[in-house]
């Protein structure tokens, strides 16, 4: 007990347990990506698309909640919900007619969707969807 040096405290960190603990992660990860598959979502690009062949009847919808239907010949015709246009549309329908919807930016993808529906209700088989800037 008389010669025995007091003990210092130990400044440095001991990191090997971190090294080990990493190294089981990284073998965990190398083993289980393998096996996860990516959902593959095929996204129409533009260079795929095709421009209409003949002028459609265009389907206007903004933000206020309107709905404008315009025909290269008729005037325009503005309807208040999706069930009066398909009531429209029926009569326009002929010949195979295309059809094209032009939404407001802000609207809900329901919203189109729902007008969209509407049309197939309606027997209309050629719709498109158009981007305006």
């Amino acid at each position: 007990m008389l010669n025995r040096r007091p003990r210092r405290q130990m400044n440095q960190m001991n990191v090997v347990p971190y090294i080990d603990v990493m190294l089981v992660l990284l073998v965990i990860f190398m083993v289980t990506t393998p096996m996860f598959s990516p959902g593959v979502v095929d996204v129409p690009s533009v260079s795929h698309a095709r421009a209409m062949d003949s002028h459609p009847v265009e389907i206007v919808m903004d933000r206020a909640d309107r709905i404008v239907v315009r025909s290269g010949s008729a005037p325009d015709a503005t309807v208040a919900s999706a069930e009066e246009l398909a009531d429209l549309v029926r009569s326009m329908a002929a010949n195979d007619q295309p059809f094209a919807i032009s939404a407001s930016r802000e609207l809900k993808y329901a919203d189109v969707i729902k007008v969209a529906d509407a049309l197939h209700k309606a027997g209309i088989k050629r719709v498109a969807l158009t981007v305006k800037q």
